[in-house]
């Protein structure tokens, strides 16, 4: 193991010859004890580390990266490549002769093409693409798809074998399995465009390579393509500038990057030339491919292009991972499988009856093939394609855009949500939360009772801090809020700005007042930010000095503090105070700014003194300490209220980012992950005033992680987080991280849902059941890998979604219980053909009618039915246990509801045979007689002859009864869908769509039954009108069997067995 292995100076992890990664085994007992990593890190003899930190030996353990191999693979290529970065640590000299470069003059000609040859073009490589064709295959052969092509198949291979055998057949078989293939293909087609536009990661990645950069070579400044680019480059950046490449800083004037997309972090990151961590994304002398530069300039060398990027290495991890089957797509897969199971049960049973009745094999091959045919429900597919399209339609008016159809279904199925912070429960946009003046901590905000806008020491913090300011409000927004305006600025300056213009007025006006006459602008070495004004009073001749900046590097330039209108000396007291406030601040996960002033004495620095940046005499005089200004990027509105209600309906909602413990543990607590009343090991170890060690974390139900202890965990401790903590913060972990905290949930049988905004959450986004990105802040990468996109970017758009996707699942099951029940009274009919030997009751062609005609209008309005009680208030589905298509569903279908309308069509037809002369006990073996061309003389009960052509007139007749009759039926069937447990009264006119659906198939049914020449080309015959009156009564039975069915589940919760077997 020690031959070729990688080790890590930032993480105690090592890398052997096998791929597998090891790390230290901190832990005293099984219970996960987090609070260990900050132990010193420390190897056993048998993997001597050199880069650990020597202390006592310590017993090796295999690390988590991953249950799956594709995870585990990408894990560890993504773990190397991080290893082996040392570009921001060496010296810059090293990096100037590893890469052929110089400062001044950059790149050679002929270094040019050595280095692109060597590491490749500033371009990602795109995976290989699925072509349209096979994609479109795709859409025909799965799921009902394949069900419906075999169902095709076997009727065509039925009326090949007639043919063959009798030489012209009856077309009933041919002209079912064409329909049955056109079918397939058209909703294939329908399905191919609705999800023609997803999948595509690669393509927004590209979009976001910046165009141009400007590029030294051969001592010329050149401006050119970014794709170019090659490592070794010297490249210029400005504000406004997307980098364009990796790049170490060499230079840097005030330069500052927005990392967010990458991070997490919110707040704009100061860049200089200096390394100053061994984590190459923590370290401020790199900046990052495809991130903004958002102030100053600066200019750095190209460590890397492409692939090799952070952005690249996301890449690897987001594409060429295995699309997860959606929740509705495994209940699909489970129903054909059933359904499968229950036709070739029907099948298989009957072709034996027809074989010991005397048939020739032959027939009792195609009597099989009838029956599997017949068990095919043709209308589901059309069903569940307009259902979840109507869903996606009306979810999308929700402002939550569905990409895939089966994607509807899978946000109400879900356990588990994983959100990301900034941009997604946050808003991304620093503001003022907190001030700290004349010795007390108000809240800002707006309206806050807390202080007066005319107190003393308000008015100074805000002189200081409304002057001390390089932002600038943008003109021409009058009519724009305050709080809502665009700011020239970086973040935290914005958010200050906005602030004292809601509190102060204009603050052009203010400024123009207080002239600046010099500046020194903050930067990371000073970590302050200074001016100096001219108050422009007669009395008052003397100069302000403003100052702002890291809290500690403020007081320590202090030497006084202003509390209120009186000044005090900062002795060891005040500094007590102030550390005890900053501590209780900063502990809130906000960003602090400390405040001074100074009038300079008008003696040594007169009107129109010229003061120079190198000099700054009057810092040892001693600035008087105003306050603090403390701000956060604040929760996105109504968060809070979605993760309760998320909460209530059993769904674990987990934070991942890639922002501070501290910040996201304070926006947790805030939005509701935390709950209020729930320790972490951290809370209790400050509750009992003990070491973090000493507190067991299995007592604790809230739990705060970090990426360094996340990379260190092995399987079992990674799965008793998962499953013992109720309320988790992942925070500081990489988009690898990501994508194993998602793995892990699913592989304890949870369906996750992610949600993202930023590049660095698209892999995770990719793998989870239910990837959900925003639309309006979230970049190209996110929205493509989401099956899912807010258009508004409000997290409480999700609570709709889960609820609609839950409302679908229900009804959809009410539309299949609809729906199956007519497959029975398909079916009777042949099984009697078969084994009583009566004339067929219902043709291939009406039974099409009822499936993808009649009961289409009904099935689709049911989509529109509202849930029965609270759905957000019951668990999530368990999807073991919970399916779509229950034995429950298939017995109440099939063995009760089908039987009575079978009962229905069958008494239709007697009745209207009987009027004719045909009793029912003169069908019962007359089949082949019936059926016989050379038969022109058969008697009915009355001794009537009768001719084949009037028998089969006669006979198409018996199928309109039949046909009409369980249309009536189906009419009971409807409204009886429409609720599982409560009465029917409660809910019959919540839903007016059932009854213009009900309209709508009885005059289907009349205009195939009486319009001259579709009749009788469609098979049908016009009937009397009192021939519908048969399946009347059956219409009351089914209402009044299903009512009964009802009463009993909600009266009789102790019958066990009852519920069980009665509740679909």
């Amino acid at each position: 193991m020690a031959d070729r292995r990688l080790s890590s100076k930032r993480l105690s992890i090592v890398i052997d010859e096998k791929d597998r990664v090891w790390a230290p085994n901190r832990r005293r007992s099984s219970a996960v004890s987090r609070a260990s990593v900050l132990v010193a890190r420390k190897s056993n003899a048998g993997l001597e580390n050199a880069a650990f930190v020597p202390d006592d030996q310590m017993p090796m353990q295999e690390v988590h990266l991953g249950h799956s191999k594709d995870i585990r693979r990408k894990s560890i290529s993504y773990l190397k490549k991080e290893l082996e970065i040392d570009y921001h640590e060496v010296d810059i000299g090293t990096l100037y002769n590893r890469f052929g470069s110089h400062p001044d003059s950059g790149l050679s000609g002929d270094q040019v093409k050595r280095n692109r040859e060597k590491y490749g073009m500033n371009q990602l490589t795109p995976p290989k693409k699925e072509p349209l064709w096979l994609k479109f295959i795709k859409t025909l052969v799965g799921g009902f798809q394949l069900l419906l092509w075999v169902g095709g198949i076997l009727s065509l291979i039925a009326y090949g074998t007639q043919y063959f055998q009798a030489g012209t057949p009856p077309p009933d078989n041919l002209y079912l399995g064409v329909v049955l293939i056109v079918l397939v293909i058209v909703l294939g087609l329908f399905t191919f465009y609705q999800e023609y536009s997803s999948g595509k990661i690669m393509e927004s990645f590209s979009k976001m390579v910046p165009s141009y950069a400007n590029v030294i070579r051969e001592k010329k400044l050149q401006t050119i393509n970014a794709t170019e680019l090659v490592v070794g480059d010297i490249v210029e950046v400005k504000f406004g500038d997307r980098i364009p490449a990796d790049i170490r800083i060499i230079e840097a004037s005030g330069l500052k990057v927005d990392n967010s997309s990458l991070t997490g972090e919110s707040e704009p990151q100061s860049r200089s030339p200096q390394c100053t961590n061994e984590n190459p994304m923590e370290s401020k002398n790199l900046a990052f491919f495809s991130t903004n530069a958002l102030e100053g300039t600066g200019k750095g060398i190209v460590v890397a292009t492409g692939d090799g990027t952070f952005i690249g290495r996301i890449a690897g991890l987001a594409t060429g991972l295995d699309s997860l089957e959606t929740p509705m797509s495994r209940e699909v897969t489970h129903f054909v499988i059933f359904i499968s199971g229950v036709a070739i049960f029907f099948g298989v049973t009957f072709f034996i009856i027809a074989l010991s009745m005397g048939y020739d094999f032959i027939s009792a091959a195609i009597f099989l093939i009838g029956i599997i045919v017949a068990n095919v429900p043709e209308g589901l597919l059309v069903t569940f394609t307009v259902v979840l399209a109507l869903t996606a339609k009306r979810m999308a008016n929700k402002n939550c855009l569905v990409k895939q159809l089966h994607a509807v279904e899978t946000l109400g199925s879900c356990s588990v949500i994983c959100s990301d912070k900034t941009g997604t429960l946050t808003q991304n946009k620093m503001t003022v939360s907190h001030l700290w003046f004349a010795n007390k901590i108000v809240s800002a905000m707006i309206g806050s009772k807390d202080f007066e806008k005319d107190e003393s020491g308000f008015i100074s913090l805000a002189r200081v801090a409304t002057l001390c300011s390089r932002a600038k409000i943008l003109p021409d927004q009058d009519d724009i809020p305050i709080a809502e305006r665009k700011v020239n600025g970086d973040a935290s300056e914005s958010a200050i700005i906005r602030y004292m213009a809601q509190m102060i007025g204009s603050i052009e006006d203010y400024q123009e007042k207080r002239k600046k006459i010099f500046e020194i602008p903050f930067n990371s070495v000073n970590k302050w930010q200074l001016s100096i004004h001219d108050l422009n009073q007669q009395n008052e001749p003397r100069y302000l000095v403003a100052m702002k900046g890291a809290p500690e590097r403020i007081i320590s330039l202090c030497t006084k503090i202003a509390i209120n209108d009186t000044v005090y000396d900062l002795d060891e007291r005040w500094k007590k105070t102030f550390n005890d406030i900053y501590e209780e601040i900063g502990g809130m996960g906000e960003r602090v700014i400390g405040f001074c002033e100074m009038m300079l004495p008008a003696d040594k620095y007169p009107k129109g003194f010229q003061f120079d940046p190198d000099n700054l005499e009057f810092l040892k005089d001693g600035m008087t300490f105003q306050g603090l200004v403390s701000m956060i990027d604040p929760p996105r509105p109504g968060v809070a209220e979605a993760v309760q209600t998320c909460r209530t309906a059993g769904i674990k909602v987990v934070m991942v980012t890639g922002d501070h413990p501290i910040t996201a543990k304070a926006i947790a607590r805030s939005v509701g992950i935390i709950s209020r009343d729930n320790e972490t090991v951290e809370d209790v170890a400050k509750r009992l005033k003990v070491d973090v060690e000493v507190v067991d974390p299995t007592q604790c139900t809230a739990a705060v992680v970090s990426g360094t202890e996340l990379m260190e965990m092995s399987t079992p401790e990674i799965d008793e987080v998962l499953k013992h903590h109720t309320e988790i913060v992942f925070a500081r972990v990489s988009p690898q991280q990501k994508l194993v905290i998602v793995e892990g949930f699913q592989r304890l049988g949870k369906i996750v849902a992610v949600t993202g905004d930023g590049v660095n959450d698209s892999p995770a986004l990719k793998k989870a059941d239910i990837g959900v990105a925003m639309g309006i802040a979230g970049s190209d990468v996110s929205k493509q890998a989401a099956d899912m996109i807010l258009l508004d970017d409000n997290f409480a758009s999700i609570v709709t979604g889960v609820e609609e996707g839950r409302l679908i699942f229900d009804n959809l099951k009410k539309c299949i219980c609809y729906l199956l029940a007519a497959n029975i009274a398909e079916l009777c009919p042949f099984l009697l053909y078969i084994t009583v030997g009566i004339p067929l009751a219902l043709g291939t062609i009406p039974m099409l009618v009822i499936c993808l005609g009649t009961d289409i209008l009904p099935t689709i309005s049911l989509s529109y039915e509202k849930a029965e009680g609270d759905i957000m208030k019951r668990p999530a589905r368990n999807p073991e246990t919970d399916k779509l298509v229950t034995g429950q569903l298939i017995s109440y279908s099939y063995g009760q509801l089908g039987v009575i309308e079978a009962a229905a069509g069958f008494f239709a037809y007697f009745v209207v045979m009987a009027h004719n002369g045909f009793l029912p006990h003169r069908l019962i073996g007359i089949q082949q007689q019936w059926d016989s061309t050379a038969v022109n003389d058969l008697s009915d009960s009355y001794k009537q002859e009768w001719t084949y052509h009037d028998r089969k007139l006669l006979e198409k007749t018996g199928w309109t009864a039949y046909f009409c009759s369980v249309v009536v039926c189906q009419w009971a069937n409807v409204l009886i869908s429409k609720c599982r447990r409560v009465p029917l009264y409660t809910k019959i006119f919540d839903n007016w769509v059932v009854f213009a659906a009900i309209l709508g198939e009885t005059l289907l049914a009349c205009f195939l039954t009486y319009t001259p020449g579709l009749n009788t080309a469609m098979s049908y015959m016009p009937i009397k009108i009192w021939w519908w009156l048969p399946g009347v009564p059956f219409f009351m039975a089914i209402l009044l069997y299903d009512e009964t069915r009802r009463f009993l589940l909600r009266n009789f919760p102790k019958w066990s067995w009852y519920q069980k077997e009665f509740y679909y």
